[in-house]
């Protein structure tokens, strides 16, 4: 595997011989997952080359603001269907759900999709993890597809083990029999939901069957890319041998948004607030809002309520503690005192750059593996969201931010992060991928 050792990689400028590539992004997923490859496209269309995002329509006023081509891949109102369904953020459930609602419907239209805006020759398709239409148009057309994987807990392993909700004692096992659950999590949850519509497609398109569906076979055998830094989530001899760690993509549309004139004025009226959010999609943060606005009071600290949907929040609210509906976090969280939030990646990485103490509560995906990570990195707390309340939080924070270790940690990672160049490295990979 490529050896990421060092993090202050040189920036890889494009040459002007390469042709202007047609590309083709397929982000699945929510914000987190959308937000990323948007970035990316920018980032790509800066450097010359015609940009498409194949996504949900929710996402279209995102994109096109952004001036890339949009084609759409499942209605608005489908997308928040699946946000309001209450397995949406179970540990167990949410895969089935997300497989059923979004990625077997759009299966058979994503291909054709990327049938139709082929161009060989000029073609490179960017898909995420669950991109898997993406994955059956490379074995079908043979169109250079690159895996973009965000989180370190994509990659399975049997060295250093991610960590998922009820999968600790994973831990403990010999590495043979870690191999061995990974095989026995295969037979009978994984391939159960995922392989057999997906095979049955596969079929009508002369493709053999595959199996282990989220072993090995979404990982595109062409490139891999783990958008995170190696200090983050360390490769392990088990992970794909064509996988490149690029960095955190940082992008959460500030370029679109700067900082409202109400939320300047509400930064400049005191300290610096705490900053809580249970994640873009989330639609079942009532207990967690009026946790946090309690334990603010308790605290008598100022905090800010971050979500779009407004019905979450408490109707009454103490002094010092707004809700806002969006504000972007790079703008934010480097005038904040700590973020407290879900353990989403890419507010992971936020709050990493920006240099603040970190308190999460996770619930399902890749949340738990990524507090781990950043317990590890000794820059924050983890507090299991069924068990926030507001004496929980305030208690958790207190503790938080009395640690007098936690600011220089922190400092030393933001310092750290202003040396990497993920955008610039991510592009040229996928450019080379085009050779």
């Amino acid at each position: 595997m490529t050896d990421l050792s060092q993090p202050n990689t040189p920036h890889v400028a494009r040459t002007s011989s390469r042709e202007t590539l047609n590309i083709l992004l397929n982000p699945v997923g929510s914000a987190g997952d959308v937000h990323p490859l948007a970035g990316l496209g920018s980032a790509l269309k800066a450097r010359g080359h015609e940009v498409t995002v194949i996504t949900n329509d929710y996402f279209r006023p995102l994109i096109e603001n952004l001036g890339l081509g949009f084609v759409p891949m499942g209605s608005r109102e489908e997308f928040e269907a699946v946000l309001h369904h209450p397995d949406a953020w179970h540990p167990r459930k949410a895969l089935d759900l997300i497989f059923r609602t979004v990625i077997e419907k759009t299966l058979a239209q994503t291909v054709q999709t990327i049938q139709r805006l082929n161009q060989p020759g000029r073609t490179v398709v960017v898909g995420t993890s669950l991109a898997l239409g993406a994955r059956v148009a490379q074995d079908w057309l043979k169109v250079p597809t690159v895996s973009v994987h965000l989180a370190p807990s994509i990659f399975r392993s049997s060295y250093l083990m991610p960590r998922f909700s009820g999968l600790g004692f994973m831990g403990a096992l010999p590495r043979f029999a870690r191999n061995w659950m990974w095989r026995l999590i295969d037979a009978l949850v994984v391939d159960k939901a995922l392989a057999g519509p997906l095979n049955e497609y596969r079929a009508t398109l002369g493709l053999p069957r595959v199996s282990r569906v989220l072993h090995g076979w979404w990982h595109s055998p062409l490139r891999v890319i783990g958008l995170f830094p190696p200090w983050f989530g360390p490769p392990q001899p088990d992970w794909p041998a064509q996988t490149v760690l690029t960095g955190f993509p940082m992008f959460d549309e500030r370029e679109l948004h700067g900082l409202a004139p109400e939320v300047e004025a509400f930064l400049a009226q005191g300290d610096a607030p705490l900053v809580f959010t249970p994640g873009s999609a989330m639609l079942q943060g009532e207990k967690f809002f009026a946790a946090a606005a309690m334990a603010c009071s308790k605290l008598g600290r100022r905090g800010i309520l971050l979500t779009r949907f407004a019905e979450q929040i408490p109707a009454q609210l103490p002094a010092g503690v707004r809700h806002f509906s969006y504000v972007p976090l790079s703008a934010l969280l480097p005038r904040a005192a700590a973020m407290i939030y879900h353990g989403g990646i890419g507010t992971c990485a936020q709050a990493l750059a920006a240099g603040v103490p970190h308190l999460i509560t996770p619930m399902a995906h890749d949340q738990h593996d990524n507090a781990a990570r950043i317990r590890r990195l000794g820059v924050g707390a983890e507090l299991e969201m069924s068990r926030v309340t507001a004496a929980s939080l305030s208690r958790a924070l207190g503790a938080l931010l009395a640690d007098r270790g936690i600011p220089g940690r922190c400092r030393e990672i933001a310092q750290r992060m202003t040396q990497e160049h993920p955008m610039e490295r991510t592009c040229a990979l996928i450019e080379a991928a085009a050779s």
